[in-house]
Parts: structure tokens; C-alpha cells; sequence
């Protein structure tokens, strides 16, 4: 995506409808402007995979990715904008999108497919080799089971930059409706009642079976006493 700018000097007032920028890495750090319309359009479709060949108006052209976008929190547009000069044919560290694709049978059977890592961290070969996003196939997932971060396809060339064994997908058990969380609970709680002698296990067959309340138990218990 080629993206034009303007040179700026440090606390230049800009022209309306501009926006401040810079691109570094180790040895350059280049400071520019550029149109805030151009560049949010560019950048929703691109994101931080996307490479930018950034031309400044009389002088240099140069390859770049996003860094960072700080953003008007209250109109959600962007006004300042770090990009990181990279190299053609120079392997660059980048994170990708993790999306899926299909619907797990974890999920069929009532499960919750949870995306733990939602960018992985990636080495591509060169910035024109960036894949714009990883996708994983979760159709035979079954609860229980996940995808770590080595068991991802990625494109040809590119390596995994992080821990191979890190968790990206899992299939989760369903959740407990209010009803089942508070007899878990319960039982948790008579169960640590019987271990530590408050109770008996007689007592606590008939709070668990429904016959009798724990309250109730505890008052036979205190009365006995």
C-alpha cells in the first residue's frame, strides 16, 4: 500500500486534515505527515500485517509497518502514528491475527471455544512474505481439547517466534447455570465440612440428596453440642 507524506519539523503546526508521523528503526528515524483520511482507511484494511511503502515529498522512499496508532479516544480517529522501517528480504518479527475457521464438536455438544492467544508472534522472511493472518481449522476440536501455538500451519518461511507449547485455542466445558454453580459449591463446602469432623457423612448424604439443609445440620450439630 503506497502512502504519501510531507516532510514536518518537530512541533510544526500541520495543514487540516494531517496527521503526525514517524518511522525508525536502529539507524534512521524520519518524521513526516500524512493524510489522516488516507491512512485510517488503509489502516482498517491492513492493520499492523499490512506493509506501507511511505514516499516523504522530496526526499526517500521506504518499506514500513505500524507500530503503534494512538487514537482520539473521543472521534476513534487516529492522530499520531510510529511506524518501524523494515528491509526487503530481511526476516522481520511481526503479530499475526489468530482466526478460525469451522465449528468445533466441543462447541456442537455445548462447549465454549475460547481464542486464548488472538495474535501470534511470528518470523516472516522477508515484509512481503507477512501473512495477513493465521487461520485454524477447529472442526474436530472436542471439549477439552486445544491447539498450541507448534501445531499452527504458518506459510512457508515462516517460523514461530515464541513458546511452540503456548495454548492459542481451547474447547471449554459449558458453563454451570446459576443452579449447578451453588451445588457445587455446596458440596465443596460438605465435603470440607465431613474432612474436618463438623459433620458426619450420614449428615452430609442427606444435604447433598436434598432431605435436609445444611443449616439445619449445623443447628442439630450445635444443639447436640
Amino acid at each position: 500500500m503506497e502512502l504519501n507524506a510531507k516532510p514536518r519539523k518537530s512541533q510544526e503546526k500541520l495543514a487540516e486534515g494531517m496527521i503526525p508521523a514517524v518511522a525508525y528503526n536502529k539507524e534512521n528515524n524520519v518524521s513526516f505527515a500524512i493524510d489522516r483520511k488516507a491512512f485510517d482507511r488503509a489502516f482498517r484494511t491492513q492493520s499492523t500485517t499490512g506493509l506501507f511503502d511511505i514516499t516523504v515529498e522530496g526526499g526517500e522512499t521506504f518499506p514500513a509497518l505500524v507500530k503503534t496508532v494512538q487514537m482520539d479516544k473521543r472521534k476513534r480517529t487516529p492522530i499520531h502514528v510510529d511506524f518501524y522501517m523494515v528491509t526487503y528480504g530481511e526476516p522481520v518479527e511481526v503479530n499475526v491475527p489468530v482466526h478460525t475457521t469451522g465449528k468445533s464438536q466441543g462447541v456442537v455438544m455445548g462447549g465454549l471455544l475460547d481464542i486464548v492467544v488472538h495474535n501470534l508472534a511470528v518470523i516472516a522472511p522477508g515484509p512481503r512474505r507477512i501473512p495477513q493472518e493465521l487461520v485454524v481449522d477447529v472442526t474436530k476440536l472436542a471439549i477439552g481439547d486445544h491447539v498450541t501455538a507448534g501445531q499452527i500451519k504458518l506459510p512457508e518461511g515462516v517460523k514461530l517466534a515464541g513458546d511452540a507449547d503456548q495454548v492459542v485455542i481451547s474447547v471449554l466445558p459449558p458453563r454451570l447455570s446459576d443452579g449447578e454453580a451453588a451445588a457445587e459449591q455446596q458440596a465443596a463446602q460438605v465435603a470440607g465440612m465431613v474432612a474436618s469432623g463438623d459433620i458426619s457423612e450420614e449428615a452430609a448424604a442427606a444435604v447433598l440428596e436434598g432431605e435436609t439443609s445444611l443449616e439445619e445440620v449445623k443447628g442439630d450439630d450445635t444443639t447436640e453440642a
